[in-house]
């Protein structure tokens, strides 16, 4: 199909926008300078650390066909370099809204062709979306990166802003795929990132505190989250889509959704239509007990951690909206594997039992470590740190939660950021009761070495906090950093 500036701002409603040129064929679309090639379509992205517009001389020699620009002065500048040309003015969420009309059919619409399941809330989304690729075989979307979830490529946000995620779902589109599990973030909802995506199933996992420098209160960042299950089920709606629900009701807000969502499959308590229980429970698998409303079952998938019954039950009731049966669910659950950075144990010939986690946040960690409990250890070891440039009041909160469910932390830097190390430490160390054992060791990989040289048999180590990053930020850099390298390190200094 042949695309053109002009055809593309009819198609989306922007047919008032000023525009300049607009029948020259567009063939691609980025928001990249350095990946125009001929005929692309460039979109000026807002950035706060520089007027993109200064790249329009470099796209136009990189042989655009034509660009999107966000003030008058571009506008000239793009005809003056022999660029089509079209003015969008408006700002913010609505600006995300009016570029991904625009440049949906360039992507191939992907928001309506693909078959996509959204997973929001602040602890589990990762997993959740995980076990439902590794589930239905298909493609995955989230922090971790995207594509097939045993070869992913990388991400730079959860979700992508919109250039780069109609781009990314297109070419999944483009290569087979018929459906995708995704993260969906707070940000991308708040800043209407996913616009133009119809969401065919939707599932919250929980919300607790995170993300408040962000959103401010637990109340906006939560009015952000069903957003999802509100505003983009209209937009599936508007794409010839019929949208469906899961909703964990032990979730108080999840509880008070289901009064706009009343069509939601449920899960989380006694009464829901979904019910899971685990036992059994190892370090790397655990047998569920599986009731839906079509029946019950048994299986045991190779994944440890209690904490993770929660996250098989997002899945599995994610994946009774959409339709699945129980025999349906018991082969897909027999396909799912540890996710990466997620309960990970980091195997070894010492006879000590490490893990590594993402957890993050203060409710996190509590799963985390009391999971750990769960598999009766002599001491449980916590090395911990709080992120920089982030919600400083969850800081004593993280250290509150170790000191309740650990019996030993090593307190330690996690990616400080702009901020000072040693601030981020006094922060996180105000939160341990007086008398619990503790050591603060601000370097990463001297305070996993401590925590790994202190373990004997019988203990659990617990790494928190990174999970499958692969690097550490300080200042603006990410420097190369893995917490399985560090402990492998740790492990090898004690032969």
């Amino acid at each position: 199909m042949s695309f053109t500036l002009r055809g593309l701002s009819l198609a989306s409603g922007l047919a008032s926008a000023r525009m300049v040129g607009g029948d020259r064929e567009i063939k691609s679309v980025t928001a990249d300078s350095r990946a125009v090639t001929s005929g692309a379509l460039w979109v000026a992205m807002p950035s706060a650390r520089r007027d993109t517009h200064e790249f329009l001389p470099d796209v136009a020699s990189a042989g655009a066909s034509a660009v999107v620009v966000r003030e008058e002065s571009a506008l000239a500048r793009a005809q003056e370099l022999g660029l089509d040309s079209i003015l969008v003015t408006s700002t913010g969420r609505e600006w995300h809204q009016d570029l991904a009309k625009l440049i949906a059919p360039v992507c191939g619409n992907p928001g309506r062709e693909l078959e996509l399941y959204a997973v929001t809330g602040t602890n589990g989304k990762t997993s959740t979306a995980i076990f439902l690729a590794q589930m239905m075989g298909c493609q995955y979307m989230g922090t971790l990166g995207y594509g097939s979830p045993d070869a992913l490529s990388t991400l730079e946000n959860t979700t992508p802003f919109p250039v780069e995620l109609q781009n990314l779902l297109g070419g999944m589109a483009r290569g087979g795929a018929r459906t995708v599990a995704m993260e969906v973030s707070s940000h991308a909802l708040e800043e209407a990132r996913v616009a133009g995506l119809g969401f065919d199933v939707s599932v919250l996992t929980h919300l607790s505190q995170d993300h408040l420098d962000y959103h401010g209160t637990m109340e906006a960042y939560a009015a952000a989250k069903k957003r999802l299950f509100t505003e983009w089920a209209d937009v599936a709606r508007g794409l010839g889509k019929q949208p469906r629900f899961a909703l964990n009701i032990s979730d108080p807000y999840g509880a008070a959704w289901l009064a706009d969502v009343p069509d939601a499959i449920t899960y989380g308590t006694a009464d829901a239509h979904v019910e899971v229980h685990a036992s059994e429970m190892r370090v790397d698998s655990m047998v569920l007990d599986v009731r839906t409303p079509s029946g019950s079952f048994r299986v045991r998938p190779g994944v440890g951690g209690v904490f993770h019954r929660e996250n098989f039950a997002s899945a599995i009731a994610a994946r009774v909206a959409g339709g699945a049966t129980n025999a349906d669910l018991e082969q897909e659950l027999a396909r799912v594997t540890p996710v990466r950075g997620r309960f990970e144990p980091v195997p070894n010939d010492l006879g000590l039992d490490i893990i590594v986690d993402y957890a993050h946040t203060p409710d996190a960690l509590t799963q985390l470590l009391r999971s750990v409990r769960a598999l009766l250890p002599q001491r449980i070891i916590a090395v911990f740190g709080c992120g920089g440039d982030r919600d400083r009041t969850k800081r004593p909160k993280m250290a509150a939660a170790v000191a309740s469910d650990a019996d030993l932390a090593v307190v330690t830097s996690d990616n400080p950021r702009t901020e000072d190390p040693h601030a981020i430490l006094q922060d996180v160390v105000g939160g341990i009761p007086t008398g619990f054992p503790h050591e603060v060791v601000a370097d990463r990989p001297e305070a996993i070495a401590r925590a790994v040289a202190l373990a004997q048999p019988g203990d659990i180590v617990v790494i928190a906090g990174k999970g499958h990053e692969d690097y550490q930020i300080i200042g603006h850099t990410k420097y190369p950093m893995d917490d399985r390298d560090l402990v492998r390190a740790g492990l090898e200094a004690r032969r």
